[in-house]
């Protein structure tokens, strides 16, 4: 099986999984997924957030998804218990879909670490 062919096989279980545990069985986008990551990061899930930190919170799992890649290090957690991340390298000038398909591998990595997908 191909590497392309086996990373849309997983992406497609994923989404469904993720889709029939947190939105009533409609297919989560990209963005849902990764908003999902950064709640779980933050590890704070039975809360309301406020418009800016949705935004921190998809900062944060873009990061924690990037950092296999050596694109950011783990700094630290805050006084609230937010992470925070540095940069390590700049991200290199992606097409849209480059950068979809960067995110959907990212993705399926993180769930294949914690045995949601295999």
């Amino acid at each position: 099986m191909s590497r392309d062919t086996q990373l849309k096989e997983r992406w497609e279980k994923l989404v469904d999984i993720l889709s029939n545990q947190f939105s009533q069985g409609e297919d989560l986008d990209l963005d849902a997924i990764i908003y999902l990551i950064g709640v779980q990061e933050l590890g704070k899930v039975h809360r309301e957030f406020k418009k800016d930190e949705k935004l921190n919170l998809m900062h944060i799992a873009i990061c924690r998804l990037l950092e296999p890649y050596g694109f950011y290090e783990f700094d630290f957690f805050d006084a609230e218990g937010w992470p925070h991340y540095k940069v390590k390298e700049q991200l290199p000038a992606l097409k849209a879909g480059e950068q979809s398909v960067l995110m959907k591998e990212a993705i399926v990595n993180y769930f294949l670490e914690r045995n949601v997908i295999e």
